[in-house]
């Protein structure tokens, strides 16, 4: 593959609704330029850019892949990412590399929740949009409906420059509005197509896009706004050229259609992104900081010092850690010495390549604006910049979104414990999505991700990738046990049969703080346990609170004070104390009425406005306490609530079933409240069972 230069490489991302065709379309765009001989197929798992057998085992895209196509002496970095919301991760990190976005929709569908989250992520970056509306010869597609609701969803800048001839069966060819030419496909699905005049019947329906096409152009400078408006004629070549602007500046959204699984309209898509979507050349990156106050752009100039940013990392079990990139600046070379910015360390760097799909084409160097990969690399995670060692500027890093569902992860063998760590270390690495931590109440591994899907399929990967076999739960609920009364408590640890005995005699008064979680304090008078071996006395009591009498939860929010108790000259020591005062006080908790604590959530739910119904019953059902809502952007209204941790350890799952996936939601630890008593009885028998469970 040869070496392009920035103004010939177009670095576009393909972003959709997941099933609207991405990885379908890449397949077409790639066997149009010829990279492939054949077309694979989605179904069958053999298309380039689904090869992880997760990948090919679900028929859906789980992770981004880059697949780079040559048109017109240009380059075209495709990325493919995933539409499913688990795999937001993937997509965060595709827009951060990507120029310009290609938004898919399925023409019988129109738009979808994750059509209206690409676009908003695409915006949010400032980048240029084309819109594809695919499926055009499945059932029910239509075209102009499809439209509409972008139209909808996304306002009046969303312009057609060609629309179809025919549909469902019948899609054979589209009208392109800029030359006023009918592309008739044909049959044998080989992206070609025969051009010729308008048909007859087409003539008013291209004459209403036409103009609105026109005035879309025209609306964003005022001299051919006045032409248009006199009627002058505006030239093919004016129209052509006030588009680019306007696809630029993201005033005119371009709307294309086509087929991609039977390879219809995809060379005219390859066209419209060489001749509307900005190359890698108009892209200034600023970095984060260089050390420098003002810091300076960078350009994609090959002698600049080299500045490239690490977008993904795949732990690949042949190659060992692989790590694509973008150059932003400068000349990327192969076995040279380079700097981890971001973490400051230094990088030794092997051979270089081009990835397509899972193919390696290895590369002595990789210009300003190109794509590529290298593997072995010792430091550099996602989101890292590998930058010149004597010019270490660091770029900003990628927003990836907040985990919303959480999994206790078990081994099932001691080999699978041994090697679970490191597993779950790699997958990480691969993955800035995903949470890997121990929960230091219940000592449970816990991942946690961005929904069911996306930690089950993180450890399907773990378990092919690494051999590592665990169990799926969902987390334990880290209960506490307090005690509500005062109570005094006193217990004789002695025992005096042969040798050296034992005494030690202890007087406890227990009292509910609500404040703090423990305090311990003395008030014995005259002596009656010497003062050397309070220490012994405290620590026995911080023992009992290791474990309460209701279901082996932490003992927490109590005073605890020793106020009396007796001593042996001989046979009393730290031992005898400790043991006391430990049975003391586990005799103390259960007099003082004790009850069972949980965790309670602070809740934030962001759903559309029509979903709010539905979204506040089943709160209510999960015993949530509503305390307000507050209207937000674009018709959604965010609900705050408290709500007990037990109660919405599904609720990533459960709220995407209410919402179909508009709504979103974060939760933050708020307090410890007492457990009503009808589910303390379940709770406490549960915690006996695996108490039970332990000791076998």
């Amino acid at each position: 593959m040869k070496q392009y230069p920035a103004d010939r490489i177009r670095n576009v991302g393909l972003f959709s609704h997941g099933g609207a065709g991405k990885t379908s379309l890449t397949e077409a765009l790639l066997f149009d330029t010829k990279a492939i001989s054949r077309l694979g197929r989605v179904e069958d798992g053999t298309t380039v850019s689904d090869f992880d057998p997760d990948e090919v085992k679900r028929h859906i895209s789980v992770s981004t892949a880059v697949a780079p196509v040559e048109w017109r002496d240009h380059k075209i970095n495709v990325l493919d990412a995933p539409g499913y919301a688990d795999f937001l991760g993937e997509v965060q990190s595709a827009l951060r590399v990507v120029d310009a976005a290609v938004i898919l929709l399925d023409a019988s569908a129109g738009v979808e929740v994750g059509t209206e989250q690409a676009w908003r992520l695409a915006e949010e970056r400032g980048l240029p949009r084309i819109l594809f509306i695919n499926k055009m010869d499945r059932e029910n597609a239509d075209f102009n409906r499809a439209l509409d609701s972008a139209r909808e969803a996304f306002g009046k800048a969303v312009a057609p420059i060609q629309f179809p001839i025919g549909s469902e069966k019948r899609f054979k060819g589209f009208v392109s509005l800029l030359d006023e030419h009918a592309l008739v496909f044909h049959d044998n699905h080989d992206g070609g197509f025969e051009s010729g005049p308008v048909p007859d019947d087409l003539h008013d329906t291209c004459d209403t896009y036409r103009r609105q096409l026109v005035e879309a152009i025209a609306e964003h400078d005022e001299e051919l706004m006045v032409r248009y408006l006199e009627d002058d004629p505006i030239s093919n070549e004016e129209l052509i050229h006030g588009l680019k602007e306007c696809v630029r500046d993201g005033t005119v959204i371009p709307v294309l259609c086509g087929a991609a699984t039977s390879n219809r309209g995809v060379p005219p898509l390859l066209d419209a992104i060489v001749d509307y979507l900005p190359s890698a050349a108009e892209v200034a990156e600023t970095p984060a900081n260089n050390g420098a106050a003002e810091p300076k752009t960078l350009v994609p100039d090959p002698d600049a010092p080299l500045a490239a940013f690490a977008f993904k990392t795949l732990a690949d079990a042949h190659v060992g850690r692989v790590t694509y990139f973008r150059v932003f600046s400068g000349t990327f070379k192969g076995n040279a010495h380079v700097a981890n910015a971001s973490k400051q360390k230094p990088e030794r760097v092997g051979q270089l390549f081009f990835v397509r799909g899972k193919e390696h084409i290895n590369t002595d160097a990789v210009g300003p604006g190109d794509i590529a990969a290298v593997g072995k690399l010792a430091t550099v995670a996602t989101g890292d910049t590998i930058a010149d060692e004597h010019h270490p500027v660091t770029l900003m890093g990628v927003s990836f979104p907040g985990v919303s569902y959480a999994a206790a992860v078990n081994p099932k063998t001691k080999a699978d414990l041994d090697k679970m760590g490191q597993a779950l270390h790699r997958l990480a690495e691969e993955d800035p999505t995903l949470q890997i931590s121990r929960d230091p109440q219940t000592g449970e591994m816990i991942v946690a991700g961005l929904g069911e899907p996306h930690v089950q399929i993180a450890l399907d990967r773990m378990s092919r990738r690494f051999n590592v076999n665990v169990d799926l739960g969902l987390p334990r609920v880290a209960y506490r046990e307090t005690i509500t009364a005062k109570t005094l408590s006193e217990y004789k640890h002695k025992k005096q049969t042969g040798g050296a005995g034992k005494y030690g005699h202890v007087f406890l008064e227990l009292e509910p703080l609500p404040d703090a979680d423990f305090e311990f304090a003395e008030k014995v008078v005259g002596g009656s346990v010497p003062r050397n071996f309070y220490p012994a006395v405290e620590k026995g009591v911080r023992e009992g609170l290791e474990s309460g009498p209701l279901g082996g939860y932490p003992v927490v929010n109590l005073k605890v004070t020793l106020t009396d108790g007796s001593y042996h000259d001989v046979d009393s020591n730290e031992m005898a104390f400790k043991i006391a005062s430990k049975e003391a006080f586990k005799k103390g908790v259960l007099q003082a009425k004790p009850v069972l604590l949980e965790p309670v959530l602070e809740i934030h739910v962001t759903v559309p406005e029509h979903y709010m119904g539905d979204v506040m019953s089943d709160l209510n059902g999960k015993r949530a306490h509503v305390n307000g809502m507050t209207p937000g952007t674009n018709g959604t209204t965010t609900v705050d609530a408290t709500d007990p941790a037990a109660e919405v350890q599904r609720y990533a799952t459960d709220l995407r079933s209410i919402t179909q996936g508009r709504g979103s939601f974060t939760t933050a630890f708020s307090h410890y409240q007492p457990v009503p008593s009808h589910l303390a009885e379940q709770i406490k028998a549960a915690a006996a069972k695996l108490q039970e469970h332990a000791h076998h």
